[in-house]
């Protein structure tokens, strides 16, 4: 049966660790991100987060159900690093890019937390925020709901792959990372037109591209086409 969760506010009473921190929900989820850049996600335990805290592993469940409810924690905040400071500009295409762009590196600042998270639907308030926002803004551009929910599971969907992608070719051991990168200007590169003339033809390119995110140019071929759409229902005939 999963332990009781405390209340915030009995939480905030609790006396001082051993070290004299006062544990909140926040503190634990900046450790346990400390701990998974450190240690990837088979590091995370509630021993070693314990020890990292100066505290009884038992306290964490004062604050979570168990390390499941920790995790879904951790991407909700990383939704909350995402959106902290957005500021809408009521012009749909460009909020929607900024809100994408933001989740995406959000995450990919922790490949490691972004491995273990971005499949997960936490929600929790953060994301419950950025789902509204981004409901609003499609809506509030004066597509019809049925669009509306098409185009935001699009963009939540490709958002969260592409994360997710990128986080785990950076949280590859960088000798790795640097031999899949070198790949496309050694392998690639050297192939003959004779048997792979595409590929020979487009090597330079792809070796630029290659090493970078897909990520801002789906989204933005994403938003273009959503674009597409609401002037064909804005014109002659249309909904």
């Amino acid at each position: 049966m999963p332990k009781q969760v405390v209340p915030e506010e009995k939480r905030r009473r609790r006396r001082p660790t051993k070290g004299g921190t006062v544990l909140s929900e926040t503190l634990i989820v900046q450790a346990a991100l400390r701990m998974l850049r450190e240690h990837g996600s088979t590091g995370l335990t509630a021993r070693r987060l314990g020890m990292a805290l100066d505290c009884d592993p038992s306290t964490l469940y004062r604050y979570f159900r168990g390390m499941d409810d920790l995790t879904l924690a951790i991407g909700d905040a990383l939704v909350g690093q995402a959106l902290r400071g957005w500021e809408p500009t009521g012009r749909w295409q460009a909020d929607l890019r900024a809100i994408g762009l933001r989740i995406h590196a959000a995450y990919v600042a922790h490949p490691q937390a972004a491995q273990l998270t971005a499949g997960r639907v936490t929600g929790r308030a953060n994301e419950l925020a950025a789902d509204e926002t981004v409901l609003e803004v499609l809506r509030g551009a004066g597509f019809p709901l049925p669009d509306t929910v098409r185009i935001y599971h699009a963009f939540i969907d490709q958002t969260l792959a592409f994360a997710a992608l990128d986080a785990a070719s950076l949280a590859l051991p960088r000798a790795a990372l640097l031999a899949d990168e070198d790949m496309w200007r050694s392998t690639y590169a050297r192939l003959p037109a004779s048997t792979h003339p595409r590929i020979a033809e487009a090597a330079p390119l792809l070796a630029t591209r290659m090493v970078t995110s897909a990520y801002p140019a789906a989204l933005d071929m994403l938003l273009e086409s959503a674009a597409v759409l609401l002037e064909r229902l804005r014109g002659p005939g249309g909904a």
